[in-house]
């Protein structure tokens, strides 16, 4: 499991001065991104090969409010990838300041030339780097059908 530690900013903070639902989502960016420096996976890297990682949905489940501090702790897991590596699952975790969970997301995304803005598969450096990362215990394979488990029609205005 990679975590992160990450400080609740004044900025953090909703009207009911707890974190706001905006601040999850963003700590967990943030996680993902250190996940992928971390691997190597640098803004550099990531622009010298064109890609860059897309997210198909986020769910999130608050469990209890965070309050301004202390630090929280963001952890991101490897529950799916791909047998092209093109599509991932992450889960992540928030922890507060004595370890219990206060929040718990499920993450899909995937891979997008940035040039033709198509989905693609990443490099193979990349693939093999995933590929020998620690997995959740309920990791899976994904196919392209698990990316939309349900299917939201379009709805434009008119």
């Amino acid at each position: 499991m990679y975590l992160k530690p990450v400080d609740i900013r004044w900025n953090d903070l909703d009207a009911n001065r707890h974190l706001g639902n905006t601040a999850y989502i963003s700590f967990m960016s943030h996680t993902r991104m250190a996940f992928f420096h971390d691997l190597g996976f640098t803004l550099e890297y990531l622009n010298s090969n064109d890609i860059g990682p897309v997210v198909f949905y986020e769910h999130v489940y608050y469990l209890n409010e965070v309050l301004p501090g202390n630090p929280v702790q963001v952890s991101l897991e490897i529950n799916g990838l791909s047998a092209d590596g093109m599509f991932f699952e992450f889960y992540h975790n928030m922890y507060d300041h004595k370890g219990r969970q206060v929040a718990h997301a499920q993450l899909m995304g995937g891979w997008i030339n940035l040039t033709t803005r198509k989905l693609t598969s990443p490099t193979p450096e990349m693939n093999k780097k995933f590929n020998s990362v620690e997995k959740d215990e309920g990791f899976r394979v994904l196919t392209q059908k698990d990316t939309r488990p349900v299917r939201i029609p379009r709805k434009d205005l008119p």
